[in-house]
């Protein structure tokens, strides 16, 4: 029998946050990205290539920040072939990002190859903490929980909030979502279309690169082949789920994250195989009956002549 104590709870509450951040950068920098009218497909490929280069960097450099700087950067470049393909030789959305998916699903083992020698993880490297100040310890309950996260959680809160500000309260966020809504409109009224796409896709990539990043040196200290997991894939259910809306898809990572977590507290108790598909049934039932009345910008996948 599981003991439901105080100690469990902050476990699973301190596990949750930890597993919502990946989660939380892909999705809501996939919101950038459908917010500016590019569907945001190719998260999955995103964070892959920022999973492996931040190894790379912090490998190469012996800085964890460095490493990060390296996973934003190729998160970035391929955000980028996304955005090419899409928005400059209007290659549907949907293959060009899985377009992405699949070279950086096939590039990071023979690169994993070529710079480490080794098959299915890298060397080990220097990576992030967890924050655990003595002051913040010190708070009963939410102490343990906020301690037990590192540095990157604390900047992927920051980012949500600047994120939905940036959206829905600055003349540059209201000129990108009429450029995902109306890219016709927003031409016409004399807005760079393709510059506000490449900017979302760009900020996408990013965003799902700093995921992908957390989870080598904010997890795990090294690179393991396919460690995303399909969390790219989620992140765009989680996306559609909230709205795409940064505070929406807080609620749906933190939502995901916590059956997520659910795997290392019942792994024990029911069969690992049945616990592991947890997160991925619920993707499931969340694309059923979670999404409807929802929709898309109207102008995802619209192209402008200028």
């Amino acid at each position: 029998m599981i003991d439901f104590d105080t100690g469990l709870v902050i476990s699973i509450l301190a596990s949750t946050l930890r597993r919502t951040v990946p989660l939380l950068l892909a999705a809501t920098g996939g919101a950038f990205s459908m917010r500016s009218g590019v569907i945001d497909l190719g998260l999955e490929g995103m964070m892959l290539a920022g999973s492996f280069f931040s190894v790379m960097g912090a490998w190469m450099t012996g800085s964890p920040w460095m490493g990060l700087l390296f996973g934003v950067v190729f998160g970035i470049v391929f955000s980028m072939l996304h955005a090419v393909m899409h928005i400059n030789y209007k290659v549907n959305g949907s293959i060009s990002g899985m377009a992405v998916n699949l070279l950086a699903a096939a590039m990071t083992p023979l690169l994993l190859t070529i710079v480490y020698g080794l098959s299915g993880k890298s060397e080990i490297v220097t990576s992030f903490s967890n924050f655990d100040p003595d002051w913040l310890m010190g708070i009963p309950f939410l102490g343990p929980i906020l301690g037990s996260q590192n540095v990157i959680f604390f900047i992927a809160m920051a980012l949500v909030i600047i994120s939905w500000i940036f959206m829905f309260k600055t003349t540059l966020g209201l000129r990108m979502r009429m450029v995902g809504e109306n890219p016709h409109a927003a031409s016409a009224v004399g807005l760079n279309v393709k510059a506000y796409k490449y900017f979302g896709v760009a900020m996408s990539g990013a965003l799902a690169g700093l995921g992908g990043a957390y989870l080598s040196l904010g997890q795990m200290g090294m690179f393991v082949k396919d460690m995303t997991a399909g969390r790219g894939y989620i992140a765009v259910v989680i996306n559609a789920f909230g709205r795409y809306n940064p505070f929406g898809a807080l609620a749906g990572s933190a939502f995901f994250g916590f059956f997520d977590a659910l795997q290392t507290i019942f792994q024990s108790v029911f069969p690992s195989q049945l616990v592991m598909m947890t997160p991925y049934v619920v993707t499931i039932l969340v694309i059923v009956f979670g999404l409807k009345g929802g929709r898309s910008p109207a102008g995802t996948g619209k192209h402008v002549e200028e």
